[in-house]
């Protein structure tokens, strides 16, 4: 099993490979082939090429990190020794939410981590914002924290300032179940351990990491590490979204697997970008997370009507609200219109003016009113 696991960190960690390609390969080899990965290493050039469809390139890049093995074995001792485990996505400990959520494409092969490994199976639950969330959005996060305790669901959290370390801190203070998903290699983050240690010993938190265990913080790895938030979480709440960054994209990559996520219904006076995520499909919930009813003018979709408003014309925001009767903050709604894409946006004068993608060349060529 040791022997396994030291393979498992040389595919975890192939540089250059995509998730998907090495997830493929793995499940090549033991679940169609059903050989072990030792096994695969002592095949020939030539069938790797046959059985395996690989490439030079590949092969080269194998051979490669067949060399580190060595290494890779002194670090799982050295890991073993101190109290982290290995789990590899075949094994029964791996977290099937994950898998679920992240398919073969995203999927990390290993994940490392310390604590109660049991808290992988938790009903687990995501509270995520900006690190320079207000204070109403720290208090919706709370209030979240304290009511998933209650409800015995675990607090999945990144740790980073504002929204996710509150989600963490007010987990860990009410003896709440929690995951901490590290930007950084897990033996890399020795001050947090120490923080944590008396939640990780007592089984009420658990440390997990996705990246190379010896690998430091940056913000590559901070924006990765996102997918794997929400790829752990069943219930996803937004305490706070800029119209860009981490959790912003996370939200529409959620929302574009079809997820159901919770989004703060933010006051009219919010400089923030809730009611965007709302617009694309978030459910509105109110600062205790209950569902909110958006009232709606009638049945057809938002953006269906801003298409047939705009068809033949060249209109500012404000204009496309006044057509569509829709109340928005004119500055957050021209961002919207932005992201739709079936919309292009050009310079009129000293204004922004949106047009019907297919019309636009036509528009601009001929329409000099």
């Amino acid at each position: 099993m040791q022997t396994d696991l030291v393979y498992w960190i040389l595919f975890a960690h192939l540089p250059r490979w995509t998730t998907l390609k090495t997830n493929k390969l793995i499940v090549e080899i033991l679940h169609n082939q059903k050989i072990t990965f030792e096994e695969f290493f002592s095949l020939s050039h030539k069938e790797w090429i046959e059985i395996y469809k690989l490439e030079d390139k590949e092969i080269s890049d194998l051979k490669t990190a067949r060399k580190e093995l060595p290494n890779y074995s002194f670090l799982l001792e050295d890991m073993l020794s101190q109290g982290y485990e290995l789990i590899p996505f075949n094994s029964s400990d791996y977290p099937k939410t994950l898998k679920d959520n992240l398919k073969l494409k995203f999927t990390p092969p290993l994940i490392y981590i310390k604590g109660n490994k049991s808290l992988l199976h938790d009903d687990t639950i995501a509270i995520v914002g900006s690190r320079k969330a207000d204070s109403i959005s720290l208090e919706f996060t709370k209030n979240i924290a304290i009511n998933a305790t209650k409800k015995y669901q675990c607090v999945v959290s990144g740790g980073a300032k504002g929204v996710d370390q509150t989600a963490l801190d007010e987990s860990v203070k009410a003896n709440g179940h929690s995951i901490l998903v590290l930007p950084q290699g897990i033996l890399t983050y020795s001050s947090g351990m120490k923080k944590y240690y008396k939640h990780i010993v007592e089984g009420n938190l658990l440390v997990l990491s996705t990246f190379f265990p010896k690998a430091g913080w940056s913000t590559g790895l901070a924006m990765g590490r996102n997918k794997y938030i929400y790829g752990l979480s069943k219930e996803i709440y937004v305490a706070q979204s800029d119209s860009k960054g981490g959790t912003w994209s996370g939200v529409l990559e959620g929302l574009k697997a079809n997820r159901t996520i919770y989004i703060r219904n933010p006051n009219k006076d919010e400089k923030n970008a809730n009611d965007l995520l709302i617009l694309k499909g978030g459910k509105a919930v109110d600062i205790n997370g209950n569902l909110i009813e958006i009232a709606k003018t009638d049945e057809i979709p938002l953006d269906e009507k801003i298409k047939n408003s705009i068809k033949g014309m060249a209109l500012t925001a404000k204009q496309i609200k006044e057509r569509i009767n829709y109340d928005i903050d004119t500055r957050k709604f021209s961002l919207y219109l932005s992201s739709l894409p079936f919309i292009k946006k050009e310079k009129k004068g000293n204004s922004n003016v949106f047009i019907y993608k297919s019309e636009s060349i036509q528009l601009s060529l001929f329409d000099t009113n």
